[in-house]
């Protein structure tokens, strides 16, 4: 457990991904946490978890397999949790802040709002619109079209597909023509609890021929000089690093951890690319054949998977006409868009609709079907396929041992 000055953290080492769910108890205020199928390996002293939110702390085993936590509290709170993934010395963790009920906690409202019933939360994506207000970034020849309004307008169509899309929603850097300063916007990001980052810009090059789409990530050499900026800084790096502070860890630890998270980071970021790269190429020519690494700053978040995709070239007049047209900017927005729902929909972060609907449609796939021939019995069945003959009828809501030639039976995966 953590005291921060605006919340309560609880963090539970789990020994696999886990399903939870939340809920609150009135009259006296608690929190209640049901972990589904599990058990506790440690006994805990409630003494040690008291706070300015927490009185105190019990727990008990339910009949059905469930661990049940709950929270005695001194306040209302604002419940959040999620999972983390494996990452250097720590396992699979699910955190649980506590927040003021009347606090400022506008990205916990949110997050809570988008869960269901079984804890789950949407992906958040976070879109930044390049350049704004008194940063007007590149200008057209022709049509003189500004940047920072090619980029506001793709931001607001790609947001509208990501939040009509069930289990993703979107939140903008900027939503209005003001400038935002280039760490700000990653500090929006992780405020915000983003999965992903996406910067939306429009290149220019003193050679008007100059053309095509560009989807970058950040360099090895741009991660490396980030590393070194927050392992300099660690007082002022309080921010989460793959869910670890930097600011209590010695500079040898805190090195491994920043290079684990940013391995990871680097590496899922390329992966996004590319889907969002292909989907580029459909739509219109791209400017090199692959995706591109460059050490752009609002890429280096180290714990937050990034791309900047340049759209298009504004200083080529032909390019330039396309980037005002509404209907191509609808179109970049939703290459983008397909690229991110494809990464997202193969490798959805751990605790979100996503990931729980990717398990189910896993574990659909995953049942054969069997025919019932002549002379069969669910035991023989159940032996075939080493299932227990209780599997076999739960599976096709079977309350006895009669069965017919030509019926068909779900035979669960062992």
């Amino acid at each position: 457990m953590w005291n921060a000055p605006d919340h309560t953290r609880l963090v539970f080492d789990v020994s696999k991904q886990v399903q939870h769910r939340l809920f609150p108890l009135h009259g006296p205020e608690r929190l209640v946490i049901d972990f589904e199928k599990s058990d506790l390996k440690a006994k805990i002293k409630s003494d040690d978890f008291k706070s300015r939110h927490i009185a105190s702390l019990r727990y008990a085993s339910q009949p059905d397999g469930k661990l049940r936590v709950v929270l005695d509290l001194k306040q209302a709170v604002r419940p959040r949790s999620f999972m983390l993934r494996p990452s250097g010395q720590y396992g699979h963790r699910l955190v649980i802040d506590l927040y003021d009920r009347n606090g400022h906690a506008s990205a916990v409202q949110k997050v809570k709002k988008n869960q269901d019933l079984q804890g789950a939360r949407d992906v958040v994506i976070a879109i930044d619109a390049g350049h704004g207000g008194e940063d007007p970034g590149a200008r057209g020849r022709k049509l003189k079209i500004k940047e920072k309004v090619v980029t506001l307008a793709i931001a607001r169509k790609l947001k509208k597909l990501i939040d009509a899309e069930p289990g993703m929603r979107a939140v903008l850097t900027r939503k209005g023509d003001y400038y935002i300063g280039l760490r700000k916007r990653m500090k929006i990001a992780r405020r915000e609890h983003a999965d992903f980052f996406v910067s939306i810009h429009a290149d220019a090059f003193r050679n008007t021929k100059a053309r095509g789409a560009s989807v970058f990530v950040l360099s090895n050499r741009g991660a490396s000089s980030e590393a070194a900026r927050w392992l300099a800084a660690k007082e002022n790096a309080a921010d989460m690093v793959g869910g670890v502070s930097l600011d209590d860890k010695d500079d040898m630890l805190a090195s491994v951890l920043l290079d684990l998270a940013q391995t990871g980071t680097l590496a899922a970021s390329m992966r996004a690319a590319r889907a969002v790269h292909r989907e580029m190429g459909r739509i219109g020519k791209l400017h090199g054949g692959k995706v591109q690494n460059a050490g752009f700053m609002v890429l280096k978040s180290p714990d937050i998977p990034s791309m900047l995709v340049e759209t298009g070239f504004i200083s080529n007049p032909s390019e330039e006409r396309k980037l005002a047209s509404s209907s191509y900017q609808q179109k970049v927005a939703r290459a983008v868009f397909k690229g991110i729902k494809e990464y997202f929909h193969n490798e959805p972060p751990l605790g979100t609709r996503l990931a729980l609907n990717k398990q189910a449609k896993d574990r659909k796939q995953s049942v054969a079907k069997y025919v019932i021939r002549r002379g069969d019995t669910l035991s023989t069945i159940a032996q075939r396929h080493r299932v227990s003959i209780a599997k076999l009828r739960s599976e096709n809501r079977i309350s006895s041992d009669r069965i017919r030639v030509g019926q068909v039976l779900r035979i669960p995966s062992t």
